[in-house]
């Protein structure tokens, strides 16, 4: 059988796993395609390549397509997410003097709770706190503003949050150019092997269920090719299903391992997948369920209360009106194409495409149009809810 060809883009990153195994274990040629994957070394050039025809669909942050729908970003090009790759992923580091004066003031570095990091870290930080984000639009950016905004303290008068391609993060952090970071795996666990620094966080610990990247097309491809859409959405499904399986972790840890990949060793990358973590240079290992998640919990259907989420946020800090924002926020994530092209595949189908974010501590039974559908724990780490009948309460 000849097999379609479709170039995606991807950033080399533990959450473009999706992308990669789709080719590499065959989902994508039980669907007649055949996928050549182009990395970019950042998000902005990834975005032009989208924009400019030179992929069909890539790996994109979830914020992203959001802040091309509201105007913000300088890009003309209009995105929709067809789909959520994957929920977490993030790490949060800080460099090795601002790692020991957190410890000198007892902070265990316990890699859970994000409040009394967050308690411990803007006192050690002082004057001056520069932070590392890969891209301004970016579930990075989103959470890191959401946590230091939301522990009652001070900021540092010199606050400064600058974008870092996720492969320079561990560079810039050893130069001094950056005194902590906000970076999806493998980059932040590479920062710690290099010396340049400790984690301190996941970034589950602030939003325990946050949309971090998704599959994105230009807007209207999905419409004016359907079947084509539906079989790449269906392979990238069926691989991330297969990830989700803790059994498969270290062959899809050498799978991702091999040159042209994500081009780290496999051994750190297995520690994304099953969330067993070294924070620092003395060896010291954390466990962190739900680091990083491709499948559980309908992690891969795009919420229209995630997308509100996003949308709310950045209206407030550019001051743009909610109201139209909120609803062009919520046009980006096609959860309406999620159900007409997964169904067929037994995806799990929630109810509704919407849901109170936020209001979960623990694994919950949902209604559910197809399948039995548990939603995961979504708590953000101050308790607070994001409601999308009142967006803005």
């Amino acid at each position: 059988m000849s097999l379609l060809s479709l170039p995606l883009g991807y950033v080399p990153l533990v959450d473009a796993a999706p992308l990669i195994l789709a080719e590499a274990l065959g989902f994508a040629a039980e669907e007649g395609l055949e996928l050549h994957l182009r990395p970019s070394p950042s998000w902005a050039s990834l975005r032009d390549m989208l924009a400019a025809g030179q992929v069909v669909a890539a790996q994109m942050l979830a914020p992203l397509p959001v802040a091309s729908a509201l105007g913000l970003g300088g890009s003309t090009a209009q995105f929709e997410a067809l789909m959520v790759l994957n929920v977490n992923g993030d790490t949060i580091g800080v460099s090795q003097a601002l790692a020991a004066r957190i410890r000198a003031a007892g902070h265990r570095f316990d890699f859970r709770d994000a409040g009394a990091a967050g308690q411990a870290l803007l006192p050690a930080a002082g004057d001056q706190l520069r932070i590392g984000v890969p891209f301004p639009f970016s579930m990075h950016m989103e959470l890191i503003r959401y946590w230091l905004d939301g522990l009652g303290l001070p900021l540092p008068a010199m606050l400064d949050i600058r974008t870092v391609p996720p492969p320079r993060m561990a560079e810039a952090l050893a130069a001094g150019e950056i005194d902590a970071f906000c970076v999806g795996e493998p980059w932040g666990s590479v920062a710690v092997d290099a010396g340049a620094g400790s984690l301190l966080l996941p970034g589950s610990a602030i939003w325990a269920f946050a949309p971090e990247k998704v599959l994105a097309t230009r807007r209207g491809w999905a419409e004016a090719e359907p079947a084509l859409a539906g079989r790449l959405m269906r392979a990238v499904w069926r691989a991330g299903r297969w990830l989700g399986q803790a059994a498969n972790a270290s062959v899809a840890s050498e799978l991702l391992a091999v040159p042209g990949r994500l081009a780290v060793p496999a051994e750190v990358i297995e520690r994304a997948l099953t969330g067993r973590v070294l924070i620092s240079a003395r060896g010291e290992e954390r466990r962190s369920p739900g680091l990083i998640t491709f499948h559980a919990g309908a992690a891969n259907f795009p919420w229209r209360s995630q997308a509100a989420w996003i949308g709310a946020r950045l209206a407030r800090r550019h001051g743009l009106a909610p109201e139209p924002a909120i609803a062009a926020a919520r046009a980006v994530f096609r959860s309406d194409l999620y159900r007409l092209h997964l169904a067929q595949a037994g995806a799990e189908l929630p109810s509704a495409s919407d849901k109170v974010e936020g209001s979960l501590a623990d694994p919950t039974p949902a209604p559910s149009v197809q399948g039995r559908l548990i939603l995961a724990p979504d708590r953000f780490f101050d308790a607070r809810v994001f409601d999308p009948d009142e967006p803005m309460r």
